[in-house]
């Protein structure tokens, strides 16, 4: 009991010692919250004096700065309307000059009108008497004027289209000249006129008659396969294969050298060697054709045309190798057709395939021209070749510079010292025998066999022969040439007649 009133006096004190201090804790925060709060007033007053004295400034310094732009403008606006008056009172003035001015153009316009109409009464009265002086009017005046001045005209006119001609011509022959020279000088040849007979070594003259065999069924048995004729003679060591078709003449040489080497020969063999050397001849042949494309830089040509071009290797024409002479013309065209700016790649792929039609023109009806250019056709090849192809004899006109300087090059080609084995000699006779049958008809009074005798040109008298007779002269020309005449390919007989109206100046 006595514990239990200790402690809870304790407690009471306790309680009220805390109280106590509570209370002194809570009057001290008060008085500093007091404290706090006045000074915060106190801070608040003083920041607001400051923040209205500063409003205060910045008002009365935009005000300043405001009426500062206020004089500015004004006085800019009254220097605008001193220059605005001052620039009326200058377009015052120039309407005044204008206006006096236009009353002097008005005035100086009726002078001109009075004195223009007193020069139309003036010439009205000289024309009435030229009139009466000369006896025609005004309109026949005019007519006879004007037929004089052109007659003048069409003579000053003739004379110098007449020098230009003259000197086109000159300057055109001189170019040519130089094109064509430089043109042979870039694509010189080393090839000649090749053989038709081929001609097979042999190592002794033992051989002669093993490659005849018993009874000469070797012999047969080879010409019959490849249907090329052996000409085993008094030569020694050396046996002549003769054929007219240069491919057949290879397979019998290819044949015939495998057989000698082999030692073998018996128709059997014969037969096996010539089935080999014919794969061989025409993989030989699609070489030569890729090999020519690969010269000339001609891409893109459908394998049958390359094939055919390989066969351009047996064929000759005047003893000239016709593949060569392709190849020739394809340079050549292309070297010219740089100096003239035309097309080059056109004029080389016509170039190279100008002939193509000449390695189955023993196969097909036609001149090689006409064959060429359908196989072209056939084989896709633009319309720029193919008309190339088809105008390189003359047969047609070329209408383009391409087909021109095919023509050109073939014929250079062909001319070229060395190039084809036809003499001199037998060359001139022809062409001369060609003139002499067209001189030898009534009528004609001039011929001229040109395109290395492809062509003859006929004059004909305009009074005595007609336009319709003409027909009949080139037939009967056509027919006594094939009948006196051996020559290869074709001649064209081209009639001209015309009428020449010719007066001299004394």
């Amino acid at each position: 009991m006595k514990y239990l009133a200790i402690a809870l006096i304790t407690f009471v004190i306790g309680y009220l010692v805390r109280r106590y201090i509570a209370e002194s804790k809570i009057k001290n925060a008060e008085e500093q919250a007091s404290k706090i709060l006045k000074e915060a007033e106190k801070q608040g007053e003083t920041k607001r004096k400051e923040v209205v004295l500063e409003a205060k400034e910045e008002v009365h310094k935009l005000r300043s700065e405001l009426d500062k732009e206020v004089r500015d403008r004004r006085n800019e606006v009254q220097r605008i309307e001193r220059r605005l008056i001052q620039r009326e009172e200058s377009l015052d003035k120039k309407v005044e000059v204008l206006e006096q001015r236009e009353e002097s153009i008005t005035k100086r316009q009726k002078e001109i009108q009075k004195s223009h109409e007193e020069v139309q009464e003036l010439y009205r009265k000289q024309v009435e008497e030229l009139e009466r002086l000369s006896g025609l009017s005004s309109e026949d005046a005019k007519q006879l004027l004007l037929n004089n001045i052109e007659k003048e005209i069409r003579h000053e006119a003739a004379i110098m289209i007449k020098e230009i001609e003259c000197k086109a011509k000159e300057e055109g022959e001189r170019k040519a000249r130089e094109i064509i020279g430089s043109s042979i000088q870039k694509c010189s040849a080393d090839h000649v006129a090749e053989t038709t007979v081929s001609v097979v070594q042999l190592p002794n003259d033992e051989m002669k008659g093993r490659i005849i065999g018993r009874e000469g069924r070797n012999i047969r048995t080879l010409e019959t396969l490849t249907g090329i004729d052996l000409i085993i003679d008094d030569t020694p060591e050396a046996v002549i294969l003769s054929g007219f078709d240069p491919i057949r003449r290879e397979v019998a040489r290819v044949a015939l050298e495998k057989l000698i080497v082999d030692g073998r020969i018996h128709p059997a063999r014969i037969e096996e060697m010539v089935e080999k050397a014919k794969k061989e001849v025409d993989n030989y042949i699609r070489e030569q054709g890729e090999q020519a494309t690969f010269d000339t830089g001609v891409h893109g040509l459908h394998p049958e045309i390359i094939r055919l071009l390989g066969r351009l290797k047996f064929r000759t024409s005047y003893g000239q190798n016709v593949l060569k002479h392709s190849v020739e013309v394809a340079h050549l065209a292309a070297a010219m057709a740089a100096e003239l700016g035309a097309d080059i790649k056109i004029a080389k792929r016509a170039g190279l395939l100008h002939d193509i039609g000449k390695a189955v023109d023993h196969e097909v009806e036609g001149p090689h021209v006409q064959i060429g250019a359908d196989i072209a056709k056939k084989y896709k090849e633009s319309g720029e070749i193919v008309h190339a192809i088809a105008a390189h004899h003359g047969d047609i006109e070329a209408t383009t510079i391409e087909a021109v300087l095919v023509q050109a090059a073939d014929a250079i080609s062909a001319a070229r010292p060395g190039a084809r084995r036809e003499t001199l000699e037998s060359y001139i006779k022809r062409l001369e025998k060609i003139e002499e049958i067209a001189n030898s008809f009534d009528g004609v009074e001039k011929s001229f066999a040109i395109q290395a005798g492809r062509e003859v040109r006929i004059m004909v008298k305009p009074e005595d022969v007609s336009d319709s007779e003409i027909i009949y002269i080139a037939k009967d020309i056509v027919k006594k040439i094939e009948d006196e005449l051996e020559y290869p390919g074709q001649i064209k007989v081209n009639v001209i007649r015309e009428t020449r109206a010719i007066e001299y100046a004394k």
